[in-house]
């Protein structure tokens, strides 16, 4: 995890679990870094006027504002748990780490009894996977990033040739087929809307300059007539 992504992860977890609080040695536990580290973060986010106070003493540590935090929420135990599944099934996909952030603010916020209640019930859900399946590979988080950001991506790809090019890219969106997830963009070498598959992207960075207004209902290659594309509904 980068500095950037790791930043973020803080806040998050901060959120997740305010008004209490987290040491430093759980943080860099957490995020697999030194003491040291989580703290000139944590000095870095109160510099950029992120509101975390030290709580001092033997129990002490860092907290969130609570004007930061979420209100009470009545999520019920299977909702809960109906979303938790849903993550665990999904695998690598986008937007994936901050889903986890979201169902960790879920259970902080609600009740003892309603979370623990949660906690019972998905340790009656079993998922069987084949023993030697390979990990799923993380989908770049600056590729969510650029999209929410509107940036343009410059990327290392490799075609289904094995032909390898650097282009800049306009992410436009993601999309999901038999091979795994694809990354629709506005391909300024082609100049035309492709369909990236995310396993074939090598190094990718996001760079400052923005993307043009594009129309989302391109996929850059014909659909087969026995698939249909359909939306998330939110």
């Amino acid at each position: 995890m980068n500095r950037t992504d790791r930043l973020y992860a803080i806040v998050e977890e901060l959120r997740a679990v305010a008004p209490r609080v987290r040491t430093a040695r759980e943080l860099a536990q957490r995020y697999e870094v030194s003491v040291r580290t989580i703290e000139r973060d944590i000095a870095a986010l109160q510099q950029a006027s992120i509101p975390i106070y030290a709580d001092v003493g033997r129990r002490g540590g860092y907290a969130l504002e609570k004007s930061m935090s979420l209100p009470p929420l009545n999520f019920t135990p299977a909702e809960a748990v109906a979303l938790a599944v849903a993550l665990a099934r999904s695998e690598a996909m986008p937007f994936e780490q901050a889903g986890q952030s979201a169902l960790r603010k879920i259970l902080a916020v609600m009740s003892d009894r309603n979370a623990a209640a949660a906690r019972a019930l998905a340790a009656r859900i079993r998922l069987m996977e084949p023993v030697d399946a390979p990990p799923a590979q993380a989908i770049p988080s600056v590729i969510a990033q650029s999209i929410e950001a509107g940036r343009v991506l410059r990327i290392s790809y490799a075609d289904r040739f094995g032909a390898h090019s650097e282009r800049e890219v306009e992410p436009t969106a993601f999309l999901s087929g038999s091979n795994g997830w694809y990354l629709i963009a506005w391909c300024r070498l082609r100049e035309e809307s492709r369909c990236f598959r995310l396993d074939r992207i090598g190094a990718v960075t996001m760079t400052d300059l923005p993307t043009a207004q594009r129309p989302l209902d391109g996929t850059g290659s014909d659909i087969p007539d026995d698939l249909q594309l359909r939306t998330v509904a939110l």
